[in-house]
């Protein structure tokens, strides 16, 4: 007998950490809000739907943020205040299901395949949870429905904000298709770059250039994409995964003989890693860089600190500090990564058609 079709339901809080500061503060309401430090180098940890308008994004240094959006208004984060109101809403989802997967302080992955409310369409147990997200803590919630933990992710982007998205498994395959390969969820800038250059621009390209083709382009990884552009994702709900560590790294597509642009790219990844760490509401205490050369070889350093790090300035300093120890260099550099460990505490870790599409078929969501 084969296994029944699962139901995988994404809840992705919108722009979580500026909406509860505008939910406490009347005085941000409907103003273009981020969450993050003052200082010259700070690092937008989180921003609102009015300043996204503007082209406000996390990981975006604030003086640039500044400039895109001259009335923006800064606050610092309260992660104890983000914790508290994840947990409140981490409790909803275990009332529908104990497998939970938190990504972050703000995004889940709930496998209600058999529910504890004995609901049959995941769809109807999504709309549930987020109207008690809405009446419990005053915050809205966008959902994806899918069978796969992949669609289900991407699914939840489709609607925001408050809004939801379900992508049965009769249209799981077409929609991966038509997918744009830059909205892979797993597929990051220097990869997706790559594709281009191959000529891969949305996922039936993937499907068409076959397993053989990736696999020698990209690794075992390309087992994984030719997996995706057939609809295929099998990995489980796996509820509370323990975070080691938040890194960011970048391979470019020549190899980089600038300090100035080695420095530059160092500073980047340390603020991608700092955002992907305040996203789980947590520092650590560590910081490590990762250098490739042009020959391949790797050189890594690393530095643990006494304290938690109190801000992406200090953790990039601590980044950069680390890369003046392997300074100068003799060859080029094709690879750059910054890691942050050594936590606190352990966080939980972490990847159009219209509604009238979404009729019951076979496998119903």
């Amino acid at each position: 007998m084969a296994d029944p079709i699962r139901k995988i339901i994404h809840i992705d809080m919108d722009a979580f950490f500026a909406s509860v500061e505008q939910r406490d503060n009347p005085a941000f309401a409907g103003k273009p809000l981020a969450v993050g430090g003052e200082g010259e180098r700070s690092v937008v940890a989180a921003a609102s739907y009015e300043a996204r308008r503007f082209g406000v994004r996390s990981a975006m240094p604030g003086a640039l943020a500044r400039r895109l959006c001259p009335a923006l208004v800064f606050t610092r984060p309260r992660f104890d205040v983000y914790r508290a109101v994840s947990a409140e809403i981490r409790s909803i989802f275990l009332e529908y299901t104990p497998l939970v997967e938190p990504m972050s302080l703000d995004e889940a992955y709930l496998d209600v395949t058999e529910n504890l409310r004995g609901m049959e369409l995941a769809r109807d147990v999504a709309r549930e949870v987020r109207a008690r997200i809405r009446e419990r803590t005053g915050l809205t919630a966008s959902a994806g429905v899918s069978y796969c933990k992949f669609l289900a992710k991407m699914a939840s982007d489709q609607r925001k904000p408050d809004g939801m998205f379900v992508i049965p498994p009769d249209r799981g395959k077409a929609f991966v298709a038509a997918l744009p390969i830059g909205k892979f969820h797993g597929i990051g800038p220097a990869t997706a770059e790559k594709m281009l250059a191959l000529g891969i621009r949305q996922g039936r390209d993937l499907e068409d250039r076959g397993e053989v083709f990736l696999v020698e382009h990209f690794g075992k990884a390309g087992r994984y994409f030719h997996r995706l552009s057939l609809g295929i994702d099998d990995r489980p709900v796996q509820p509370e995964r323990p975070r080691k560590s938040a890194s960011a790294e970048t391979t470019f597509e020549y190899d980089i003989h600038d300090p100035a642009v080695v420095v530059e790219k160092t500073a980047e990844m340390a603020a991608r890693a700092w955002e992907r760490a305040t996203r789980h509401g947590t520092s650590g205490r560590s910081v490590s860089l990762k250098i490739r050369f042009e020959d391949f070889e790797d050189l890594s350093r690393s530095r643990t600190f006494p304290h938690p790090f109190a801000d992406a300035g200090g953790f990039a300093a601590a980044a950069s500090g680390l890369l003046e120890t392997l300074l100068p260099f003799d060859r080029g550099i094709r690879l750059i990564g910054v890691t942050m460990s050594g936590f606190a505490d352990e966080a939980p870790e972490e990847e159009s058609p219209q509604l009238d599409l979404f009729g019951d078929s076979s496998g119903a969501l």
